[in-house]
């Protein structure tokens, strides 16, 4: 059974169980799984490497076993639109002639 290879835009965590190479663990990015051949077990990987605030600090391919990759798929947290962008969003259908639109105040206030 193969294990499954990660997507672009996937978090893993690769440790010496992916390769001998990382005794000390990273966090990376994935770019995109490359269509090298390799050995059976084996792939590329372009990937960006994660410092610990976890923004990309270097771009590197790595050659990995995916079944040793700890792969870690966040959430996404629901996203809200905030109110300023809520208003800008608003269609509004065309005004009769001569007649300028209404406009209202950010605070929610009458004019």
């Amino acid at each position: 059974m193969k294990a499954e290879l990660p997507k672009a835009g996937d978090l893993v965590v690769v440790t010496r169980a992916a390769s001998v190479q990382f005794v000390k663990p990273i966090r990376c990015r994935v770019i995109r799984v490359l269509d090298w051949i390799t050995y059976d077990g084996w792939c590329w990987l372009d990937v960006y490497q994660l410092n610990a605030k976890g923004d990309a600090v270097v771009r590197r391919s790595i050659f990995v076993q995916p079944a040793g990759l700890q792969i870690e798929n966040p959430v996404p947290a629901p996203r809200t639109p905030s109110r300023a962008g809520a208003a800008r969003n608003v269609r509004r259908g065309p005004s009769p002639a001569g007649v300028p639109p209404v406009r209202r105040p950010a605070d929610g206030g009458v004019t």
